[in-house]
Parts: structure tokens; sequence; C-alpha cells
């Protein structure tokens, strides 16, 4: 029985056929019943296989990493990063601080409104809805709406007080 990933392999094995090199595929059958092959010995249950004129690369070997590797430099802005002047910045966050109150004030705007239409959690029936169903989904949506338009004026109150 061979699966199509079998298959695959072997083409592959086939088109690497001038690729040289001592590597050993074994083929591996765990008491599961899976197959498996690979180029690393499993155990009792696996076979070496036979290619005949295909010859498997072997892996590289792995080295240590070096210890200088692994100390990491420290992090630093390079010398050519670009700096603004505090001056500049004030004004850059005097017009972020702007935007974020405007987006604040409409927000809180439709806010206002949805509650307001919301009427307590018993808003009034539109003439489509003779379907209860119909009028308990746009109270959910109306709620959902509520309950997103109150989590985006406290992400903007909250960004608007970290602004130096």
């Amino acid at each position: 029985m061979t699966t199509s990933l079998q298959r695959s392999f072997w083409l592959a094995l086939l088109a690497c056929g001038a690729v040289h090199g001592q590597g050993v595929i074994y083929k591996c059958t765990p008491p599961n019943g899976s197959t498996e092959y690979t180029d690393v010995y499993r155990g009792s249950y696996c076979k070496s296989m036979d290619l005949p004129g295909i010859v498997v690369p072997a892996p590289p070997k792995r080295q240590a990493p070096s210890p200088r590797a692994a100390t990491a430099a420290p992090a630093t802005a390079p010398g050519a990063f670009p700096r603004v002047d505090s001056a500049e910045q004030r004004s850059r966050d005097a017009d972020r601080r702007a935007i974020l109150e405007d987006e604040l004030k409409t927000e809180s705007q439709k806010l206002t409104e949805l509650r307001k239409e919301f009427n307590g959690g018993e808003p009034e029936r539109r003439g489509d809805e003779r379907n209860y169903a119909k009028y308990q989904e746009r109270v959910a949506a109306m709620r959902d709406s509520i309950s997103r338009s109150e989590k985006n004026v406290d992400a903007l109150k909250r960004e608007i007080a970290n602004i130096r």
C-alpha cells in the first residue's frame, strides 16, 4: 500500500540521482503500523533501504554554538537614526492629542445615541419585527454595539492619557 506522500518521496529521491554523498535511508515501521522514511536509525523496527543508483547526501554535522555567539549585543539606536527636537515632538503630540480627542468626542456621541435607542434594554419594536426573535436579535446587536463603543471610549481615554 503506497500513499501519495510515499510516491512523492520516491520521485524526489529519483530526481536527486546525480547528488553524491554517503547517507543511509531507513524505512521504519513502529508497532503502531505507520511507515516513516528517515535518515536516523530509530531502533529494531527500522531497516536500511537498498536504493541502487541513488546516493542520498548525508545531513550536515551539527556543531554546538560558540560561547561568543550566545552573548547578545546590547540594543542601541544606530548613529544615523533620525532625531526630532523637543519642540517638534510637542507639536506632534499636540496634533495626536487633538485627533484622539476628536475621535473620543465622536465615539462618545455615538455611545449616547446607542444608549438612548437601547432604552434600558427595551428599545421600541419596529414594524418589520413581527417575529419576536428578530427583535431579540436586534436588541443583542445593539447590546454588542454599546459594549464595543464603551471599549473604544475607554481605549481612546487611555491613549490620550499616555500622551506626554
